[in-house]
């Protein structure tokens, strides 16, 4: 889960259904991901989630999550690994979802 300007976010598919709806109040669908205002809000997702089995590591420096591709590259299956995309004039700047992401991400940018 990462901490963001305004919140703390993070992007998963839960094959338990019940597990969506308990946190559905926070999931943005527009954006394909939880999003917590509030400490608070988060607390209640993690306590949520370390009792249905999830180890959740809150990330507060974003560094190392990041891939930057040329504005013009494909992106398609980085994007689905991501939590947040930036859009500069060059570049398209993604915060991956875990570490693993970033190396796949990585992988394909190098072999693209």
């Amino acid at each position: 889960m990462f901490k963001t300007a305004g919140s703390w976010i993070f992007k998963h598919f839960f094959d338990d259904s019940a597990i969506f709806k308990e946190l559905a109040d926070n999931y943005n669908k527009g954006l394909f991901r939880f999003e917590f205002k509030t400490v608070g809000e988060r607390n209640k997702a993690l306590k949520i989630l370390e009792l249905r089995g999830f180890e959740v590591e809150l990330v507060e420096d974003l560094m190392g999550y990041a891939v930057k591709l040329p504005r013009y590259s494909k992106y398609a299956p980085v994007l689905k690994d991501s939590v947040a995309m930036v859009e500069t004039p060059e570049w398209r700047i993604f915060l991956m979802k875990d570490l693993a992401a970033v190396e796949e991400a990585e992988r394909s940018r190098n072999e693209g």
